[in-house]
């Protein structure tokens, strides 16, 4: 449409060797959030996070090392959202904004993981990030999606293979 600024937004898929249901139930999990849903170089902390469609969540992301600046406080980026749409094993909405005094920082963005049967085995994810705001760097973000669902794919193997 005319005069309607362009979405900014992400898109990272990756094959995860373990099934639907362990990876979707990993994305649920705030013990395991912390493991995965952090880039590398960063640290997460998981305040609240209610597990359920319409449940609220708070997480925090501070970097590890002091040359890095976060949008919330001097190397913390803090968010809070909610669970719109949670669709058991297969799909997992989440509304988000960065709690920031800053305006281009400011702006609900959405993240939609979308989970599927893989050819051959296994789950094929795709992670869609929209509405970012201005200060995030599309590159950026994209490279940390990427980071996290490495992380996540490890894990989920990791869980699987304690279940066989």
């Amino acid at each position: 449409m005319v005069g309607q600024p362009a979405t900014r937004s992400t898109r990272v898929e990756r094959h995860i060797a373990a099934p639907r249901t362990v990876v979707y139930r990993l994305l649920l999990d705030p013990d395991a959030i912390v493991r995965w849903r952090v880039p590398d170089g960063m640290t997460a902390r998981v305040h609240s996070f209610d597990a359920r469609e319409g449940g609220v969540l708070r997480v925090s992301l501070t970097h590890d090392t002091l040359a890095s600046s976060g949008k919330t406080s001097a190397h913390t980026d803090t968010y809070h959202g909610r669970l719109v749409r949670l669709v058991p094993d297969r799909m997992v909405v989440e509304a988000d904004e960065f709690e920031t005094e800053d305006p281009a920082s400011r702006g609900e963005m959405i993240s939609t993981i979308i989970l599927s049967d893989a050819p051959g085995g296994g789950t094929e994810v795709v992670a869609v990030h929209e509405n970012l705001p201005a200060s995030v760097s599309l590159e950026d973000n994209e490279t940390g999606w990427r980071m996290a669902l490495d992380k996540l794919a490890e894990l989920a193997g990791m869980a699987s293979n304690a279940e066989e």
